[in-house]
């Protein structure tokens, strides 16, 4: 691998809501790295449809994700987690949604860690605790960390934008900070580079998400790493970019049935 990436995911952080959900981490990170405040999800902007294409870099029409649930793709196409095993590389997952298992094929990974978000408090710092474990003993070379408790117990428990979504942001914002600290630790130790990347699958409104409003299909995204500016605005950024950036920085392969560019 030519670099190490760590890909987080905010669920449902809408890019207001990360202005405004109190964490003063939300500035450091703008300037560590290069940033787009209104990157484009996909329809339908749901959970599993838009990791699906976060991970495959194709829009739900092509790997025929419609809803939450999981169906095998017509014409399948390889995901992130395919190429770097490909290139035998070591990819971990920390999630608190079961149907994110879904989103790499058998045996594309080395570890994985899951804890229901609906079934304990405090999900999302213990996924965190996961990962940090993992960073600081073996260092692999590929980290996806799902922060989940931001759409489950803020947004549909309680409305997008209400007093609880934004303190879930925080919390949320709080495990970046923890990474990105965690990171600096390991490149000290061991010389390893990792890239951090944040990002969200989609944004809500009300209650709910899923339409192709602009507050559900606008998500935010961060790029912190050496290949990528610090304070640089970045446009036209798509959630299907990730996947190629991602191989890109790695040194893997890139399907040629991937649509996203390499930011």
């Amino acid at each position: 691998m030519k670099e190490k990436v760590i890909l987080m995911c905010i669920d449902g952080m809408r890019p207001d809501g990360f202005l405004t959900c109190g964490n003063p981490f939300i500035h450091k990170m703008m300037e560590l790295g290069s940033y787009c405040l209104e990157s484009q999800s996909v329809f339908p902007s749901s959970t599993l449809p838009c990791h699906m294409s976060m991970f495959h870099s194709v829009p739900p029409e092509r790997h025929g994700i419609l809803s939450n649930t999981y169906v095998p793709m017509v014409r399948p196409v390889s995901g992130l987690f395919e190429q770097i095993k490909l290139m035998g590389g070591v990819s971990d997952m920390y999630y608190g949604w079961e149907p994110l298992r879904d989103i790499g094929q058998p045996k594309s990974l080395i570890r994985s860690g899951y804890i229901c978000a609906r079934g304990e408090d405090d999900t999302d710092n213990k996924l965190t605790d996961l990962a940090l474990r993992r960073i600081y003993e073996d260092q692999p070379d590929f980290i996806f960390l799902y922060q989940v408790e931001t759409d489950e117990k803020g947004g549909h428990d309680n409305g997008w934008m209400s007093e609880p979504y934004l303190q879930y942001v925080n919390v949320a914002i709080e495990n970046v900070k923890r990474v990105y600290e965690a990171i600096n630790k390991v490149h000290e130790k061991t010389g390893d580079n990792y890239t951090l990347i944040i990002t969200a699958d989609h944004g809500g409104h009300d209650r709910l998400h899923g339409t192709t409003m602009k507050e559900d299909i606008t998500i935010p995204t961060f790029f912190i790493g050496n290949r990528f500016e610090p304070g640089k605005q970045l446009t036209d950024v798509s959630i299907l970019d990730l996947a190629p950036t991602i191989a890109d920085i790695m040194g893997v392969p890139i399907p040629r049935e991937w649509e996203g560019k390499i930011l």
